[in-house]
């Protein structure tokens, strides 16, 4: 684990040399597949090093922040481009993938929660840094506020577990039986505000809104599954508690996940309009872990991948557009497919991929899960068919709001895509697709 970390440490040194974008661009690439083909596939910890380990799940994630990161320096031409201070920018995300790295692979709970807090503080200068709106100081703040504000219990709650079992290790912690009931609050709050749920969830659009693409890119693709990832390891200590309760947690977020369907249909900022389906995707996600099966957790680990790959490659796409128009409204970027025809295969690529067309990863995770959710409770069967029915429905309506109908007749001039932006919609296309014929990954 070790040697990943340091490959990517003595990265940072060449941030500061002139020049140095593409080859630290490349070399993050490298260490995406140096790292991919050390691939394991048995359950239990391997690569242990001091602190750190991965299993599958984790090692799933750590690989998704490598390639998601490595694409944030492709979708940000711009910023080397106008030199907005690219090196400072390149440093930003390699301390990024360091933190999500860490937290991804630490045995410890402590050292998790330091390196899921750390991640903040990255995320929070590139939306400072290079977001577009002045409302970006606001964002930030929502961002800082909530994941803290939610985050400091569960600190608490760990130094209570240290006391009762002198250890903070994964695999040595125990179920606390009915401790009692703030407890378990606490303890999956700050998760459920990471991940985010309904109810504590308006950090998120603002959020997407005021970042820049990279930004996008990263709390689409990764920082979401933070909290995911979070619930699956915590778990352990509040089975008990969890079966009783975690009735609550599934039945607000597929309710959520369904009124924020609504929300996306009226949504005219692109930008706005896939950060809210994101928090649509991840109700699904927390339906999952939150049944505390072994299916359940597999498909929400197979959708947050599927999810991070897919909505990340839709950011990607809108600000291609916002690039050209100066604007995300739904209102100018209007017939699309007149001005970049060959845009529009990605579009639709991405928007099928969205709305969990086979034979993306999202419909494998999103079948094990409605699986799991209505073995849970068969009454779940209602919502999930509206979920799957308006997202499908949200997904059509950017889709052919964006592409279809006559082009505003404000633009002056269009230049179509850059080989970089077909590249970049590939390497996120391409993974999402791919990885559905290694399905029995998931399903072992």
């Amino acid at each position: 684990m070790l040697s990943y970390l340091l490959m990517i440490i003595f990265l940072i040194p060449l941030c500061f040399l002139n020049n140095c974008w593409w080859l630290v661009h490349s070399l993050m690439f490298l260490s995406s597949f140096v790292f991919m083909i050390f691939i394991y596939s048995y359950a239990d910890l391997n690569m242990i090093s001091y602190f750190f380990g991965v299993d599958f799940f984790s090692f799933s994630l750590i690989l998704l922040s490598f390639w998601i990161c490595s694409l944030m320096i492709t979708a940000s031409g711009s910023v080397y481009l106008s030199m907005y201070h690219s090196n400072f920018f390149v440093f930003i995300i390699l301390f990024l993938l360091i933190m999500l790295y860490c937290s991804f692979s630490s045995l410890s709970l402590l050292s998790f929660y330091i390196f899921f807090e750390s991640s903040l503080i990255p995320t929070l200068l590139l939306i400072l840094g290079w977001g577009y709106q002045p409302e970006r100081l606001q964002a930030g703040i929502y961002l800082i506020f909530y994941t803290l504000v939610a985050s400091l219990p569960l600190l608490l709650v760990l130094f209570k577990i240290y006391s009762f079992s002198y250890t903070l290790y994964f695999p040595l912690l125990f179920d606390f039986g009915s401790y009692y009931f703030m407890f378990y609050v606490f303890i999956i709050l700050a998760f459920l505000v990471k991940m985010p749920m309904f109810l504590v969830h308006l950090w998120l659009p603002k959020a997407h809104v005021e970042a820049p693409i990279s930004g996008s890119m990263i709390l689409a693709g990764v920082l979401l599954k933070l909290g995911g990832y979070g619930i699956f390891r915590v778990m352990k200590v509040i089975t008990y508690l969890g079966v009783k309760f975690n009735y609550l947690w599934l039945s607000l977020g597929l309710f959520g996940g369904v009124i924020v369907s609504f929300i996306c249909f009226r949504q005219v900022d692109l930008k706005s309009l896939i950060a809210y389906s994101s928090v649509a995707h991840m109700s699904m996600v927390i339906g999952g872990l939150m049944t505390m099966n072994w299916w359940g957790c597999m498909g929400s680990l197979s959708l947050m991948i599927g999810h991070g790959l897919c909505s990340s490659g839709l950011f990607c796409l809108s600000n291609i557009i916002y690039e050209r128009l100066g604007s995300r409204s739904l209102l100018i970027n209007k017939g699309m497919m007149n001005l970049m025809p060959s845009m529009s295969l990605w579009w639709f690529l991405l928007s099928s991929s969205n709305m969990t067309a086979p034979p993306s990863l999202n419909l494998l995770g999103e079948l094990m899960l409605l699986n799991k959710i209505m073995s849970w409770s068969s009454f779940m069967f209602l919502v999930l068919i509206l979920l799957s029915f308006f997202s499908a429905v949200y997904t059509l309506y950017m889709y052919s709001y964006s592409q279809h109908g006559v082009f505003y007749s404000g633009i002056y001039t269009c230049s179509l895509g850059y080989l970089r932006e077909y590249h970049l919609l590939l390497l996120h296309w391409l993974p999402l697709n791919i990885l559905c014929l290694k399905g029995e990954y998931f399903y072992f």
